[in-house]
């Protein structure tokens, strides 16, 4: 039992061991800044004093409002409509291989990318608001619809989903490939309709996988920073630029507090990634059994 546990970690151990120095490093450093231990501090010991402005302050709870909201939504939209693309997908007799190519395109393009072209798409200046004033939908480019830097996130959303989709939406096409139809036919013989088959025999052989690739999802929505500054507003702004502002701000007093959100962020998404991880197992037992 141990040879095989060396044997499965000792190739990883050096990885690992960078992830772990690097992100444990920075995390470490940014607990002890926020505890005023290092520069900025009073020298005075640990201190819970940028933690107690946070909570008391109003624009950090409308901020963790806000990024929830990206993240929830966001996530439950990829699912939806990647799991639905896949299922698409997989039905298709002609045409399979260029739809999928086409439909996993934009998976190495950066998020900046995506912001940009958001930005040049939906703004009130860009090229949807003039087709609408070309055509008479509506009197100018100022009369469109605020979709970006919108109190709702609306242009945010809108970017993270297009991104994220095509990344569930593979993952969930690999593991129905690789599953077959024989369960889905079985229960289809046995007179099962098509929602009950999606309920009880697709989305329970898909759970396991989607679920690694969904904290993911939400773990880069939630703690993303150059799409919300590129495309959201300053005020509120989601919890990364809320982060950032605070620590350029030139009352050097703020920094404790920019590091403190840093440790929220850091927290919150460990624990999406840990309940995830231990739903993932608990699912892939119940179904060995």
């Amino acid at each position: 039992m141990r040879h095989e546990s060396v044997r499965t970690w000792g190739p990883l151990a050096p990885a690992l061991g960078l992830v772990v120095v690097l992100f444990g490093g920075a995390v470490g450093l940014a607990l002890l800044r926020s505890l005023g231990l290092l520069a900025g501090g009073t020298g005075a010991g640990p201190s819970l004093d940028a933690y107690r402005r946070l909570i008391a302050d109003p624009e950090f709870g409308r901020s963790l409002l806000l990024t929830l909201h990206v993240a929830v939504t966001s996530t439950v939209l990829a699912i939806v409509l990647g799991i639905g693309a896949a299922l698409l997908l997989r039905r298709l007799v002609r045409g399979r291989q260029p739809a999928t190519t086409l439909f996993q395109l934009n998976l190495p393009l950066p998020h900046v990318v995506g912001a940009v072209a958001i930005l040049a798409l939906l703004g009130q200046s860009g090229l949807l608001s003039r087709v609408a004033a070309q055509t008479g939908m509506i009197e100018g480019p100022a009369s469109f619809p605020a979709l970006v830097f919108d109190p709702y996130a609306i242009g945010i959303i809108v970017q993270y989903v297009w991104k994220e989709v095509p990344f569930i939406g593979i993952v969930a096409l690999a593991i129905l490939r690789s599953t077959g139809d024989e369960l889905e036919e079985a229960a289809r013989t046995l007179g099962a309709s098509p929602w009950q088959r999606l309920r009880h025999v697709i989305l329970p052989l898909l759970l396991p996988g989607v679920l690694s690739a969904v904290v993911i999802v939400f773990a880069f929505t939630f703690g993303t920073f150059e799409v919300p500054l590129l495309l959201g507003r300053s005020f509120p702004a989601v919890l990364p630029v809320l982060a950032h502002q605070r620590y350029t701000d030139v009352d050097l007093a703020a920094r404790p507090e920019a590091m403190a959100i840093s440790v929220v962020i850091t927290v919150l998404v460990l624990a999406v990634v840990l309940a995830g991880s231990v739903l993932a197992r608990r699912t892939i037992r119940q179904e060995a059994r």
